[in-house]
């Protein structure tokens, strides 16, 4: 079983220049590749001239994530892919313990390692985590992460099923990357990666946490947290991820989805952040005017299954105080 570590780029010469001799050291039983996304700065020639053993796929546009990934894996024949973002520091020994888990369990398709926060390596990054989870109204949540609680890891998340797996350091089967038709290339970027779990989910799939391969994510490299145009893509992408692939009535579903991002949006305004309301105003104006089309990929997407471990997040956080996972 061959595996390619592919890793998007975007004007990323400095995060290359950090991460990529980590990659290299410990990955020897791979096949590197970096996907250029049209970058300006000069990260391509800086990877030709010092790391000759790294293949490079220079995309012709920059599609963000989702197309930049789709455009660049056309040229990847490795039976696995792992996608790796450029902020991430891997660790020895990091792939071994995820073949393993793709050799013996054929119905596992997608696989997430342990996501560390670089910058405080004792606890998990907001981007991952212990793995990825989602609720009746399509709101993502993790092992290890609640809105904004970060937990220290202690080993207190071991191997297990989940239901999404991070895009930061995302593992999938070439077969079923294909048969999936890839990332949904509108998102750009946020929650395109939960969309396609969604849909691997829909069609019986598996996707894993596997806790004995670490590695430590930087995490707002490309996009800050604070950026309202982050706001915008995570909340249209979760509308959309929820329209195509929930199970049940989902006009009912939006309907609450309508009230509780509407909160959402009240809570920025207390904070004073109007840019963020806006962003959440801008989001639903661009959902509903592409909704007749989002339908149609709903009725394309025609098998569907329950899918959520609570029923509200939102209510379990803000208003049963509930902050960890193992306490939900």
């Amino acid at each position: 079983m061959k595996i390619a570590v592919v890793i998007l780029n975007w004007n990323g010469k400095a995060l290359l220049e950090q991460f990529l001799p980590s990659v290299i050291d410990y990955s020897k039983d791979a096949t590197i590749y970096v996907a250029d996304n049209a970058s300006t700065d000069t990260s391509v020639d800086f990877v030709k001239t010092n790391f000759p053993e790294v293949k490079i796929i220079e995309n012709k546009t920059n599609g963000g994530y989702a197309k930049g990934y789709n455009d660049a894996l056309r040229f990847v024949d490795e039976d696995i892919f792992c996608l790796l973002n450029s902020d991430i520091e891997v660790t020895k020994n990091w792939l071994q313990p995820i073949l393993n888990a793709f050799k013996t369990e054929s119905d596992t398709a997608i696989i997430q390692p342990k996501i560390l926060d670089y910058k405080d390596k004792t606890k998990f990054e907001y981007a991952g985590a212990a793995g990825g989870f989602i609720d009746k109204y399509g709101y993502p949540y993790c092992r290890g992460r609640i809105f904004n609680t970060i937990e220290s890891d202690t080993n207190q998340y071991p191997n297990s099923n989940i239901f999404w797996a991070s895009g930061a350091c995302f593992f999938i089967r070439k077969q079923v990357f294909n048969q999936l038709n890839g990332f949904d290339e509108s998102f750009f970027a946020h929650q395109e990666e939960i969309d396609l779990c969604w849909r691997a989910f829909n069609l019986n799939y598996k996707t894993k946490y596997v806790s004995e391969s670490t590695v430590f994510h930087v995490g707002g490299a490309t996009l800050k947290a604070t950026n309202p145009k982050k706001t915008y893509l995570n909340f249209r992408n979760s509308l959309i991820t929820l329209t195509k692939n929930a199970s049940g009535n989902i006009f009912l579903l939006i309907f609450f989805r309508l009230i509780l991002d509407g909160i959402a949006a009240f809570r920025f305004l207390i904070l004073l952040k109007p840019k963020h309301v806006f962003a959440i105003l801008k989001a639903h104006f661009s959902y509903y005017s592409r909704l007749k089309l989002i339908l149609k990929q709903r009725k394309q997407l025609s098998q569907k299954k329950d899918y959520y471990s609570c029923t509200s997040i939102v209510y379990a956080y803000f208003i049963k105080k509930v902050k960890t996972f193992s306490n939900l």
